[in-house]
């Protein structure tokens, strides 16, 4: 066997024999893909906007001029292009590789020429152009987001002020009412022990609970208007109010002002009552003695009807009877004002017409001093028949006030009284008396407007200590029922006939 040469080796031998079997480089063009873009996206967009046809619709390439023959080695191969500005950068390039060495393809008999050339690549501004459009889409994205941003900013604050704003409506509006069944806010009712001072509050006939409750606030005495209404409500309590002046304290609490309110033994006196059938001159002594007012300062008072809206000389039959309660310190003419209204509430509730006021308490007047409540519309009837048939009225209650023995306490008129000739005395006077005689009764003023119906024009009282009343239609009747009434009066000569 042949032994094997070992020449000297060279420094370069190992890295010339690895270089020297690598493949020559070729020269080849970077490939650009020409694939169409997908429909509606951001490529197929911008190649829209840059040729003018709707982004779905794609040019097709121009078709590629077929590969040149093999050209020699070393030889430059050219380049087809769509443009020459697109075929520039490839045609440096392909320059520069002919120029150094010729390629192990062409030496391998290879194509010198690549595949039919694709489109262009895209040019510098074509990038430029891209990243502007890109940098265009993501501002005008923000902007749409900040716009989205700020008006949802709005709704959620107006829907923020428009709850603030409702809650301070509803606080304004109920908010006592809301503090109350919360068990918010300071409580309704002072705290025992607090009471001081005094001051008096009136109880008028038919107050209840509520207009008390109020009462005692406007007074001081309870810490709220409705606390003592609530408190009878919340115990239950049933309890009868009876009319007159009590004297509290100012800052009780509403059990406190309850227990002194519900005894009547509490009432300061200043309550006077006003007899049926009574005149000026038989109240204002009871009025005064009463109510602790000078009887002076009372007959001033009634002097002047016009001063109390009463058109009349003068105000007999306008001080009605009734049992009135009066706060300490009113006037004598407050006190004649409140009877002068009480008769008007009278005379509107029998529906007497304006203007006819003082001929209706006339009548109303003398019915009330001649008969019995039952028998008032019969002497009402008897009053309008003779009236209608133009007879004297011939009433001795009208003879005796006229005479003035109308307190006298008889029943039969004296001659002097029956002769006297006065204004009111209707034995001498035809009609009705100048005014009224007496304090007329709610009863009296509506039979007065609503007499019944019959036949009668006398009527006498057989029987003074019961009542009994005859009436008579014929003078002969009246004359029978008039013997009746002297033989009573000769079996009792002691009442007053």
């Amino acid at each position: 066997m042949p032994q094997r040469e070992n020449p000297e080796p060279s420094s370069h031998s190992l890295s010339d024999e690895l270089f020297a079997k690598l493949p020559e480089p070729s020269h080849r063009a970077p490939a650009v893909d020409q694939a169409p873009p997908a429909p509606d996206s951001r490529r197929a967009r911008r190649e829209a906007a840059r040729s003018g046809a709707p982004a779905a619709e794609q040019t097709p390439a121009p078709e590629q001029a077929p590969a040149a023959e093999q050209a020699p080695v070393g030889e430059q191969v050219p380049q087809v292009t769509g443009t020459p500005a697109e075929s520039s950068p490839k045609s440096a390039l392909q320059t520069d590789a002919g120029a150094d060495a010729p390629t192990e393809a062409a030496a391998a008999g290879a194509p010198a020429a690549e595949a039919p050339a694709k489109a262009a690549a895209p040019t510098l501004d074509d990038l430029f152009e891209a990243d502007h459009g890109d940098a265009v889409h993501t501002r005008a994205a923000k902007k749409k987001r900040r716009t989205g941003c700020l008006v949802a900013l709005i709704i959620v604050l107006a829907l923020i002020g428009g709850a603030v704003g409702a809650g301070f409506w509803v606080m304004n509006t109920y908010g006592d009412k809301i503090n109350e069944v919360m068990g918010w806010g300071p409580p309704a009712d002072w705290e025992p022990g607090m009471a001081t001072g005094e001051v008096m509050v009136t109880i008028r006939e038919g107050d209840t609970g509520s207009p008390i409750s109020t009462a005692l606030y406007e007074a001081g005495v309870t810490k709220t208007e409705d606390v003592f209404y609530d408190y009878l409500v919340d115990e239950n309590i049933a309890v009868t109010f009876y009319p007159g002046v009590y004297p509290l304290q100012e800052k009780m609490t509403a059990e406190a002002a309850l227990e002194i309110l519900r005894d009547p033994a509490n009432i300061i006196a200043n309550t006077v009552g006003i007899s049926e059938g009574g005149t000026i001159e038989s109240s204002l002594p009871v009025i005064s003695e009463s109510l602790d007012i000078p009887i002076e300062e009372l007959e001033s008072a009634v002097k002047d009807p016009g001063a109390y809206g009463v058109d009349a000389g003068s105000l007999e039959g306008w001080l009605f009877p009734a049992v009135y309660t009066f706060d300490p310190e009113a006037t004598a003419t407050q006190v004649i004002q409140r009877m002068v209204d009480r008769t008007r509430e009278s005379l509107s509730a029998a529906g007497v017409p304006a203007g006819d006021e003082n001929r209706v308490l006339t009548i109303a007047s003398i019915i009330e001093r001649e008969g019995r409540t039952g028998d008032f519309g019969k002497v009402s009837r008897v009053i309008q028949n003779r009236l209608d048939d133009g007879m004297m009225l011939q009433m001795d209650s009208t003879a005796q006030y006229g005479y003035g023995e109308l307190h006298a306490g008889v029943v039969s008129t004296s001659e002097e009284a029956q002769f006297d000739e006065n204004d009111w005395n209707t034995y001498v006077i035809e009609g009705l008396p100048i005014g009224p005689i007496a304090n007329p009764s709610d009863a009296a003023i509506d039979a007065a407007m609503h007499p019944v119906d019959g036949p009668w024009f006398y009527f006498v009282t057989i029987n003074p200590q019961s009542g009994e009343t005859v009436f008579s239609t014929t003078y002969e009747e009246h004359q029978a029922a008039i013997d009746t009434w002297h033989d009573w009066c000769r079996a009792n000569p002691d009442q007053g006939c």
